[in-house]
C-alpha cells in the first residue's frame, strides 16, 4: 500500500474494529497483542508509560496529564481511542499527531512479517502495537496510555508503566465487563501492576474494597484523589476556562487554578491528575507548580483534545459533549441545569450496546428533541430511539443523519435558545466535522 489513504481504509475493512462493529471485535485476550509486541521487539520497554482506566474521564485525565508533562519538558507520548475526525488523533507526540508516513511504513511491515496470515489482530491490537513503536522511534520520555475497554484484557495491558490510574467506574459495556460495578472495578482493576503505585479518582462503596484487594494482592500502594485533593470552584464557568481553588488534605495549595476544559465533572478529573502529579514527583519526576498551572491552563492547545463540553457557537450557544453512557450523561444534564437558556434543543443518538433506558431516564422533559443516529453499524436506529424516548415523555422528531438533527435545531433555535449535541461519542465526531 502506498499511501495513507490505502492504509487507514485497510485498517478500517479488513480488521475487526470495535467502534464500528461492537463486542464482534472484542478479542477478550492478550494473545495477539503479545505476539505483535514480540514481532516489532517490544518497543514499550523503550519508554516510561502511565497506564490510564476508568468509565469516564480517562480520555480527559490523559490530555491534562500530557499537557502538564510537556509544560515540564518531557518529551510526551499520547495514546488515546476512539479518533473524533481522523485516525492520527490517537497517537500523539508532544501534541501532535502521528506522522501519516509512519502509519503506511508501519503497517506495510506489519504485512511483510505477517505474509502468511498467521496472526489475525484486531484493529485495535495493531494499532497499539503501532502506537508503541511510534513513541519508541520518536524517543519519548513518557507516554500516557489510555486503556481501550476494560483493562485486565485490554491490548494497553502488556506495558510495565511507572504508574496506574483508575479515574472511576460506571455501569458501561456490561455485556463484556459485567453488570455490577464490583464486576467492572475487577476487570479495570487488572492494570494494577506488582509494585506500581495506584491513583483511583474517586471513592465508592461498591468498588474501594475491590480496589484495596487489588493492591494489597500486588503489593502495590494506593491513593484515593478524591481524598487527597478538594477542588473548590471559584466564580462561574465562561466561554473560556473554569476556575478552581484547591486545597490538599484541607491545606490551600492553589489558589486560582485555570482550566480551559468546561465541564464541571472535570473537577473531579482535575483531583486524580494532580494526585498522580504527586505520585511523579515521589519517582523523580520534576514538575514544578508553574508546570501544573501551565498545563491545566492550555490543555486543548497543548494535547488538541476535542469533544469535552465544547462550545461551537455562542449565538445560539451550541455545545457538543461525548458523555455516552449513564454517568457521562448524568454529569451533562447536571450542568444543563446551570445555563440559563429560553428553550433546550438536545441533539442526540445512541449506540445500541448502551445502557438506553438508563440515559433517556435521566434527561429532561421540557426539551426539543432531535433523534438521530450517527453513521456507523452499531448506531441505534433515530425512530427505534424516538420510539424508546417517548416512553420518558422526551418527544421531538428523528432525522436520519446528525447533519440534518443539527441543521433543524439551529433553524428552530432563537438566539436566547440552547443547543445541546451528544449520546454519543459518534454523533459528536460528526458534529465536529
Amino acid at each position: 500500500m502506498q499511501n495513507y489513504e490505502e492504509v487507514i481504509a485497510y485498517l478500517y475493512d479488513h480488521l475487526p474494529y470495535y467502534q464500528r462493529s461492537g463486542q464482534s471485535a472484542y478479542k477478550g485476550s492478550l494473545d495477539n497483542t503479545l505476539v505483535l509486541d514480540q514481532l516489532f521487539n517490544h518497543p514499550h520497554h523503550n519508554f516510561k508509560s502511565i497506564h490510564v482506566a476508568g468509565t469516564n474521564g480517562k480520555g480527559s485525565v490523559s490530555h491534562m496529564l500530557t499537557s502538564i508533562l510537556m509544560e515540564a519538558g518531557y518529551k510526551t507520548g499520547l495514546y488515546t481511542s476512539p479518533h473524533l475526525k481522523d485516525f492520527s488523533e490517537r497517537v500523539r507526540v508532544d501534541g501532535q499527531p502521528i506522522d501519516p508516513d509512519f502509519v503506511v511504513q508501519f503497517v506495510n511491515d506489519f504485512l511483510k512479517l505477517n505474509s502468511d496470515n498467521t496472526l489475525e489482530p484486531s484493529f485495535f491490537e495493531l494499532t497499539v502495537i503501532l502506537a508503541f513503536d511510534y513513541f519508541a522511534k520518536c524517543q519519548v520520555d513518557v507516554a500516557l496510555v489510555e486503556v481501550g475497554l476494560g483493562g485486565r484484557l485490554d491490548s494497553t495491558n502488556v506495558i510495565s508503566p511507572v504508574l496506574s490510574v483508575i479515574t472511576n467506574i460506571s455501569l458501561d459495556h456490561m455485556g463484556i465487563l459485567g453488570d455490577t460495578l464490583g464486576k467492572i472495578a475487577l476487570e479495570k482493576g487488572g492494570i494494577i501492576k506488582p509494585n506500581i503505585p495506584v491513583v483511583i479518582g474517586e471513592t465508592h462503596p461498591q468498588t474501594e474494597v475491590i480496589f484495596k484487594g487489588l493492591a494489597k494482592s500486588q503489593a502495590a500502594p494506593i491513593f484515593f484523589a478524591d481524598q487527597i485533593f478538594q477542588i473548590d470552584p471559584i466564580g462561574h464557568v465562561s466561554f473560556k476556562t473554569q476556575d478552581f481553588q484547591v486545597r490538599m488534605s484541607g491545606k490551600v495549595v492553589f489558589k486560582n487554578l485555570s482550566l480551559d476544559l468546561l465541564g464541571i465533572y472535570q473537577r473531579k478529573n482535575c483531583s486524580t491528575v494532580l494526585s498522580a502529579v504527586v505520585q511523579l514527583r515521589d519517582q523523580g519526576f520534576e514538575i514544578s507548580d508553574q508546570a501544573i498551572v501551565a498545563g491545566l491552563k492550555n490543555v486543548v492547545g497543548n494535547t488538541g483534545l476535542k469533544g469535552r463540553w465544547q462550545i461551537l457557537s455562542e449565538n445560539p450557544l451550541t455545545i457538543c459533549d461525548t458523555g455516552h453512557n449513564e454517568g457521562g450523561i448524568r454529569e451533562v444534564v447536571n450542568q444543563l441545569k446551570l445555563i440559563p437558556y429560553h428553550k433546550l434543543h438536545f441533539v442526540i443518538g445512541v449506540v445500541d450496546d448502551k445502557d438506553i433506558a438508563g440515559i433517556l431516564s435521566l434527561l429532561p422533559n421540557k426539551a426539543a428533541y432531535y433523534f438521530t443516529k450517527a453513521n456507523i453499524p452499531r448506531a441505534m436506529d433515530e425512530n427505534q430511539l424516538m420510539k424508546r424516548a417517548a416512553y420518558f415523555q422526551l418527544t421531538g422528531d428523528s432525522f436520519g443523519t446528525v447533519e440534518s438533527a443539527i441543521a433543524e435545531a439551529r433553524k428552530n433555535a432563537g438566539v436566547d435558545d440552547l443547543i445541546f449535541i451528544g449520546g454519543s461519542t459518534f454523533v459528536v465526531a460528526e458534529a465536529l466535522s
